[in-house]
C-alpha cells in the first residue's frame, strides 16, 4: 500500500524498443507493397493502366510514402461537361484557327485523352452511367471540324486537304456529330464479322436528339446501337446516341426504339454516310452487317474494344519513349507508326486515374445489356 504522504509515481508506460518498431514498420511496408503488386499484375492481365505507386524512403522506414512512379503535377478532378470551356485561337476559315478545351483553371486539356469514357458528376467524383460525347459538327452545318489527334493536347480543326478547308459538299449534316473520348479504332485488329481494320481515329458518334450541340461542346448521352460503315477499305463505326437531358431520351433506351418511336431516323443517318462522298467524285459507301444499326449490346461491346484499343495506343506510345531512354528496342512503335499524339510520360497520371473506372462502367453495361 501507499502510506500517508506518499506521492505516488505509476509505471512507466509501456513502449515498443526501437528494434520493434522498426520490424513492425518493415512487415507493414513489405505487406503493403505485396497487396500492391498483386493489384498491379491483374490490372496489367487486364490491359488497363492503374495509377502505378512506389514506395519511396526519404530518410529512413518511417518516411515511407506513396508517390506517383512518373513524374508529374497532381492529379486533377475528374473532367465533366460542367466544369469544361472552349478556347478559340485564330481566325475564323483559316487554316490555323484551333478550338481547345480548357478545365475551370483555364488550363488546356486534350477532349480525347484526358475525359473520361464514362461522365463523371463531379461533385460526388461517381460516374452517372451515361457515356460523355464530345461534339465536332454541329448538326445543321457543313464544316468538317474534327479533334487534331496529331497535335498536343489535341484541338478541334477544320479539317484540310491540299491547303483547302474542308466542308460537306453533300450539305449540311442532319445530326451532331463527334467521337467518345479515350476509343481508338485501330487499323491493325481486324474484327471478326467486318473483315477490315479500324480507322485511326476515335470512335465516331451521332447524336440525334432535338438541339444543336456546339463545336468542342461535350454532353452526356446515352447509347443505342451503331451502324458499321466501309470507308474505303476501313470499319468507321458510327454509334448512334442521344443526349440525356433531350425529350426523346427516357423512352429510348435501344436501337429498335429509335425505329418504333422515330421512324425514319436511322434511314436518314445511314444514307448520308453512304452518299456523301459522291460530290467529291467518290463512289458510295458500304456498309456491314447488311446495313443494319446494331443494338446497345453490340454496341458497347465495339466501345469496349476500342477503348481496350486506345489503352494499348498510350500504353505502348509510354513503354516506347521509356525504351528510347534505356537505349533499348521499344516493342511495337506506337507514335511513328500511328502518327498519333498521346500524352507525354508526365501527363500520365492523369490518364491513368479513371481508366479503372471506365473498364469497370463498360462491363458493368454490357452485363446489363446482356441481362436485359
Amino acid at each position: 500500500g501507499i502510506s500517508a504522504g506518499q506521492t505516488f509515481n505509476p509505471p512507466p508506460p509501456f513502449t515498443l524498443s526501437e528494434g520493434c518498431r522498426v520490424r513492425r514498420k518493415t512487415m507493414f511496408l513489405l505487406r503493403f507493397a505485396a497487396y500492391t503488386a498483386l493489384a498491379l499484375s491483374v490490372a496489367e492481365a487486364s490491359n488497363v493502366l492503374p495509377l502505378r505507386p512506389s514506395l519511396v524512403s526519404t530518410g529512413g522506414i518511417s518516411a515511407g510514402r506513396l508517390v506517383p512512379l512518373r513524374g508529374g503535377s497532381a492529379m486533377k478532378r475528374a473532367l465533366s461537361h460542367e466544369n469544361l470551356g472552349a478556347e478559340v485561337q485564330g481566325t475564323d476559315d483559316t487554316l490555323e484557327q484551333r478550338i481547345y478545351a480548357k478545365d475551370d483553371t483555364d488550363e488546356h486539356r486534350s477532349l480525347w485523352h484526358d475525359l473520361p469514357l464514362f461522365e463523371v458528376d463531379i461533385k460526388t467524383g461517381k460516374p452517372t452511367g451515361f457515356v460523355n460525347f464530345v461534339c465536332e459538327i454541329p448538326k445543321y452545318t457543313r464544316k468538317k471540324f474534327e479533334i487534331a489527334t496529331k497535335e498536343p493536347m489535341n484541338p478541334i480543326k477544320q479539317d484540310e486537304k491540299k491547303g483547302q478547308l474542308r466542308s460537306f459538299k453533300k450539305g449540311d449534316i442532319y445530326f451532331n456529330y463527334g467521337c467518345f473520348p479515350r476509343t481508338w479504332e485501330d487499323p491493325d485488329y481486324v474484327h471478326p464479322d467486318v473483315g477490315v481494320g479500324g480507322d485511326n481515329d476515335p470512335l465516331d458518334v451521332c447524336e440525334i436528339g432535338l438541339r444543336q450541340i456546339k463545336t468542342c461542346q461535350v454532353r452526356p448521352v446515352k447509347v443505342l446501337g451503331v451502324l458499321c460503315m466501309i470507308d474505303e477499305g476501313e470499319a468507321d463505326w458510327k454509334v448512334i446516341a442521344i443526349d440525356k437531358e433531350d425529350p426523346w431520351a427516357e423512352k429510348l433506351n435501344d436501337i429498335s426504339d429509335v425505329e418504333k418511336l422515330l421512324p425514319g431516323t436511322l434511314d436518314v443517318v445511314r444514307e448520308w454516310f453512304r452518299t456523301y462522298k459522291v460530290p467529291d467524285g467518290k463512289p458510295e459507301n458500304k456498309f456491314a452487317f447488311e446495313e443494319k444499326f446494331m443494338d446497345r449490346a453490340f454496341c458497347l461491346q465495339i466501345m469496349h474494344e476500342t477503348h481496350r484499343a486506345w489503352a494499348r495506343l498510350v500504353k505502348g506510345s509510354v513503354e516506347e519513349e521509356e525504351a528510347k531512354k534505356e537505349d533499348k528496342p521499344a516493342a511495337r512503335k506506337f507514335t511513328m507508326k500511328r502518327n498519333l499524339s498521346v500524352p507525354a510520360l508526365d501527363a500520365m497520371k492523369q490518364v491513368e486515374g479513371s481508366l479503372l473506372e471506365d473498364e469497370a462502367r463498360l462491363t458493368e453495361a454490357m452485363n446489363k445489356a446482356a441481362i436485359g
